[in-house]
């Protein structure tokens, strides 16, 4: 398992908690463990002592004696860990059992009749002191103290017994639950595996976006990251996108360049007026490549010196064609547009125009029309006497690299670059037959 992973770190810090967990409840047991042991020992050699004190008889002589057999044979057994005393007064002792020979009585407390004290000595031995009063054949009551003495060892076994016991025990369970903490880290932590999983086949290209059954917590992160996906995918197609049409841009210029290389001289101005056209073209491209917010209009452009030059640089393009362009436009018409916004639109269909038409294109400006229950202040219209595009080809040539004629040479996204901006201007793009010259006429809404 990684070290780093989120599994690794959970299982780490519950596995501590689950250790200072058994710790303290070994060490709670052990103690518990302890006293009740010491608490049961009291109370046996509690009972010890009555039965010493139930056995005890007087001599003629008044002396108190014991009989040989007592009810615990242990008395009788030279260190067998139990150990009894009968002291008189608190100092003389008047009996001790066989398995106490060669052992020193603790000192006695001073108890009243009838008390007793239990404590463990610095002899290793645990010590219960009960103290009794006894009246002699002549009826004299004196004072008797019973001690009766048991090895700790005796304890400490019956506690190691439950230390081993408690340990083994312990650490089963704690393996036990640690591997059902594991097993449940791993199924509640599978949502999110899931996710890298299916990240990853995003990034393969084998999924579009994140479409598994994830839990509600994880919803609002796999929106977030489906909808960063669309956007850096909508950034990405932006930007192929605007190569495309900065390539098809340059195309037009490029074509009037290699017409005057010839005669630079002669043409020395067109040259300087190409150059500036597609250094604007770059620029242009560039910061629509840039742009991430909606297409907005502060300026204005003369649609009809644009219509100029394109027919001045075209004438140039197809000269071998001898085209003849009608241009019906008033001498000035400014439009709420990027400037090269419409030098794309007006370029790419007059390019076209140019590219299909027999000898005649046409290029007219209406002012103040309305068309589909809407007011737009300009409409431009672009016909030729070309063969025109057959009806079920026109949607189609809106689509980006899908061209009208396979044949004819062409990267197919003109016709796109100005649907987009058309779309973009909130203005609205018509294509149908030509009435005039019998070819393809477009006409331009813009507002």
């Amino acid at each position: 398992m990684n070290t780093k992973s989120l599994s690794f770190r959970l299982l780490l810090a519950e596995g501590l908690v689950l250790s200072v967990f058994f710790v303290l409840v070994a060490v709670v047991l052990e103690q518990g463990f302890r006293e009740t042991a010491e608490n049961a020992l009291q109370e046996r050699l509690q009972i010890q002592a009555y039965s010493l004190l139930s056995v005890t008889e007087f001599n003629n002589g008044g002396d108190l004696i014991m009989p040989s057999n007592l009810h615990d044979p242990r008395f009788l057994n030279p260190g067998s860990g139990l150990y009894g005393f009968i002291q008189q007064g608190g100092k003389k002792i008047l009996w001790r059992s066989p398995s106490a020979i060669g052992l020193d009585v603790s000192r006695p407390p001073q108890l009243a009749p009838g008390a007793s004290v239990f404590f463990f000595d610095n002899s290793g031995r645990y010590v219960l002191h009960y103290a009794a009063t006894r009246k002699d054949p002549a009826g004299m009551a004196r004072d008797y103290l019973f001690t009766v003495e048991e090895d700790a060892q005796i304890v400490s076994n019956q506690i190691q017994s439950l230390q081993n016991t408690l340990r083994i025990w312990l650490i089963v369970i704690a393996i036990t639950l640690v591997a059902i903490q594991f097993t449940l880290l791993r199924w509640s932590l599978k949502p999110l595996r899931k996710i890298v999983h299916d990240l990853e086949a995003v990034e393969e290209g084998r999924k579009s976006h994140l479409d598994g059954s994830y839990p509600t917590e994880l919803h609002g992160l796999a929106g977030n990251l489906n909808a960063f996906i669309s956007i850096e995918r909508a950034h990405l197609e932006r930007y192929r996108n605007n190569l495309a049409d900065l390539a098809h841009s340059l195309k037009t210029p490029l074509a009037i360049l290699r017409g005057c290389v010839e005669s630079f001289n002669e043409n020395k101005q067109t040259v300087q007026e190409q150059i500036s056209r597609m250094n604007e073209i770059v620029e242009y491209q560039l910061q629509r490549a840039a742009a991430k917010g909606e297409h907005k209009t502060i300026k204005t452009a003369d649609l009809s010196a644009i219509i100029n030059k394109i027919t001045a640089s075209l004438s140039k393009v197809y000269v071998d064609k001898n085209i003849i362009f009608h241009v019906e436009i008033p001498e000035s018409c400014p439009v709420f547009c990027e400037e090269g916004d419409l030098y794309e639109i007006v370029g790419n269909l007059m390019d076209n125009a140019c590219k299909w038409c027999k000898q005649h294109v046409k290029v007219t400006i209406a002012l103040n029309q309305r068309k589909a229950r809407r007011n737009f202040s300009v409409l431009l219209e672009i016909t030729d006497d070309g063969p025109g595009i057959p009806v079920g080809k026109f949607n189609e040539i809106l689509k980006r690299g899908v061209r009208a004629d396979e044949n004819i040479h062409g990267h197919g996204i003109g016709m796109t670059i100005v649907y987009e901006l058309i779309e973009l201007m909130n203005g609205k793009l018509e294509g149908g037959k030509s009435t005039v010259l019998g070819g393809m006429r477009w006409s331009i809404y813009l507002p």
